[in-house]
């Protein structure tokens, strides 16, 4: 599959549905997966990386930020039963999958998946989880980052996984940059793990 299309609202390619079994919060389970969205063959190797290092989802509010057919989401549905997961894509074809997967393992009523004028313009998260779509180019995800990274409530914490080669400690210096409507800085950006070639990094938001 060419994964040209991952980022579209509606893919180009046939709607072929897959049972895969993954490793997710410890154990394995059956997903259902499909062509026309990232990764439909395997948990990648960027979300795998991020997976070793997240801790475990807070209670309250977490955001998938490009969600594709759902591991972070489900990740932090299963792990954490107070957790209220916003599975967040463009691709139609995800969002369904995500909405199928969740129901398959158990945690529907933990996960909602959506796209983004669905997200209500006042709610803010107390996690932001995401392996962010550095292909659709720097401008177009610099926008996607802005509209969401500033959504994280004080004393929350996002995760990002950026491949090194494709500008992960740029986008770092980017974040760090930025500021909110009032001024103040998004938070504290650090580079906490690197493998494969991969950096984890994470924006801490401290508390009011």
């Amino acid at each position: 599959m060419s994964e040209d299309h991952y980022f579209t609202a509606e893919p180009a390619s046939a709607d072929e549905r897959r049972e895969r079994t993954v490793h997710l919060a410890g154990r394995d389970v059956v997903v259902e997966t499909a062509s026309g969205i990232f990764s439909p063959g395997h948990i990648d190797a960027g979300t795998q990386v991020l997976l070793r290092h997240l801790p475990p989802a807070p209670a309250g509010e977490v955001l998938d930020l490009g969600c594709g057919w759902g591991p972070l989401a489900l990740t932090a549905a299963l792990e954490t039963p107070d957790a209220r997961v916003t599975a967040l894509d463009v691709n139609r074809r995800a969002l369904d999958l995500v909405t199928r997967n969740a129901a398959r393992l158990g945690v529907a009523d933990r996960v909602r998946a959506v796209g983004p004028s669905d997200v209500p313009a006042d709610a803010t998260f107390a996690a932001i989880w995401s392996n962010p779509p550095i292909r659709i180019g720097k401008a177009a995800l610099h926008d996607l980052l802005a509209m969401w990274l500033p959504r994280l409530a004080p004393g929350g914490e996002a995760w990002l996984v950026v491949q090194r080669n494709l500008g992960s400690d740029s986008l770092a210096r980017w974040i760090a940059d930025q500021r909110d409507d009032a001024g103040s800085p998004w938070g504290q950006i650090e580079k906490v793990a690197s493998a494969k070639g991969f950096r984890v990094l994470r924006l801490t938001r401290p508390p009011e």
